[in-house]
């Protein structure tokens, strides 16, 4: 009798790659490897999707808060609306500094590399206010109209039409808003003005106003679309169409009239139908 032996090859080598333990990273380059996807997604979304912005000045009060003495809001601006939809009356964008505008410089950066590196990324997530001088605004008029102050009532028109803007903020029952001259939206752009309207360096004056006011629809980043710190202030923001003006009276009066007109017809006309139904029955045959 031969006695079995197995072979060499089917024994199990411990020195095969099937054999060993998976090799597990150490958790520091875990950590890194987690933080390198977490950064290049932030930065697609950053730059493709959505970014918070602070909001440096008081041109956008009460709307926005960026006044002295009180906390800047920080908002959420949406940047794949406009890669389907053109910009309309009533946004608040976000939008790089036209060249035609007054330079201020952006904020400032620290002469330190380091740290100037990392209040550029701070403003990626709206800790710091962005370098470059992005500014926000409520669009007024687009590509087209003309826009000129004021009417008798103190209101802007837009191709002689008055706006409703109930977001308009004016300090004192006396104050009127800057005049300036009249002037047509042309292809491309728009003309954007702050709700503080008194305090606000907008289409109207920037670049000495007229055609060096108007802004490239191509400078516009997104549009705010909530405001997300402080808490205190969570909020969605508001893109009422000055230019969509309410129906008079007696039109938004229409469709309750029609409602009440073709109520008796049809009230009377079901009453016929059902007493025809009900004295088929009656005389039908059993």
């Amino acid at each position: 009798m031969h006695e079995s032996h197995q072979s060499e090859s089917d024994e199990p080598d411990s020195g095969t790659k099937a054999g060993k333990p998976k090799r597990k990273h150490s958790f520091f380059v875990e950590l890194l490897m987690l933080a390198a996807v977490a950064l290049v997604l932030t930065f697609l979304i950053q730059t493709f999707v959505a970014r918070v912005f602070v909001i440096p000045s008081e041109s956008m009060e009460r709307t926005l808060h960026g006044c002295a003495g009180c906390t800047g809001d920080r908002v959420l601006v949406d940047k794949v609306v406009y890669y389907f939809n053109d910009p309309k009356p009533g946004d608040v964008v976000v939008f790089q500094r036209p060249s035609t505008w007054d330079q201020h410089g952006g904020a400032k950066r620290s002469d330190n590399a380091l740290v100037a590196w990392i209040q550029d990324i701070g403003s990626q997530f709206g800790m710091v206010e962005s370098s470059d001088e992005d500014v926000v605004k409520r669009i007024i008029a687009v590509a087209g109209q003309t826009i000129e102050c004021c009417d008798d009532e103190n209101r802007v028109m837009v191709n002689g039409n008055s706006l409703s803007e109930p977001y308009r903020y004016m300090p004192g029952p006396e104050a009127q808003q800057d005049v300036f001259p009249k002037i047509t939206v042309p292809p491309g752009m728009v003309f954007v003005m702050g709700d503080n309207r008194n305090n606000s360096r907008d289409s109207r004056a920037q670049g000495g106003g007229g055609a060096n006011g108007f802004v490239p629809v191509d400078n516009i980043i997104g549009k705010a679309r909530a405001i997300i710190l402080p808490p205190s202030r969570w909020q969605g923001i508001g893109d009422h169409n000055p230019q969509a003006l309410s129906a008079p009276a007696w039109q938004t009066g229409i469709p309750a009239g029609l409602g009440i007109a073709a109520a008796w017809p049809t009230l009377w006309l079901g009453r016929r139908v059902r007493g025809m139904l009900t004295a088929g029955g009656r005389s039908a045959p059993r």
